[in-house]
């Protein structure tokens, strides 16, 4: 799957194109147009940094939990303290296993806000591109499918821009 983003500066002309791309055989899998009047950048998932990092946060949050769950745990069997003496054995181990599972979900938050990646570069200049006026057209192939080059280029764009590639 390869996915692109045009950049356009005449609406009229992004409508052109869109509806051009439409009538390949096969049609691309995914053509979106964002901008004024047309579909918010942050509706758009590739376009938006912040969904990304959700996603990663999840992610992480799936194997960070439990490792901080059971590592809370079995540090408060391998020392042997007295931290929370006052719950009694059995609670203390479980206390212990609890600020695990807490380290392990704030860990989750640290390490996805830390990634920065090269995307992320392409989607705030696209950002840049979009405050300037200009409007943006999503166009992602199906697998296997050829991207249009030339179709792109005889709309003139201002830019096109590669998220994806397989």
């Amino acid at each position: 799957m390869t996915s692109v983003v045009v950049v356009i500066s005449d609406r009229k002309r992004l409508h052109q194109l869109r509806d051009r791309l439409a009538e390949l055989k096969p049609p691309p899998a995914r053509l979106l147009t964002v901008g004024t009047g047309e579909t918010p950048l942050d509706q758009v998932e590739p376009l938006n940094p912040a969904a990304a990092r959700r996603r990663r946060q999840r992610s992480m949050a799936r194997w960070l939990i439990p490792f901080g769950f059971f590592a809370g745990l079995t540090f408060t069997y391998i020392t042997d303290l007295d931290t929370f003496a006052f719950a009694g054995a059995w609670s203390q181990h479980l206390i212990g296993a609890l600020l695990g599972l807490g380290s392990g979900w704030m860990g989750s938050y640290a390490a996805a806000a830390s990634v920065r990646s090269e995307q992320d570069d392409r989607v705030r200049s696209l950002r840049n591109r979009l405050e300037e006026g200009n409007w943006l057209l999503l166009v992602e192939t199906a697998a296997g499918a050829e991207m249009p080059w030339s179709m792109l280029q005889q709309a003139r764009p201002q830019s096109v821009v590669r998220l994806a590639e397989s």
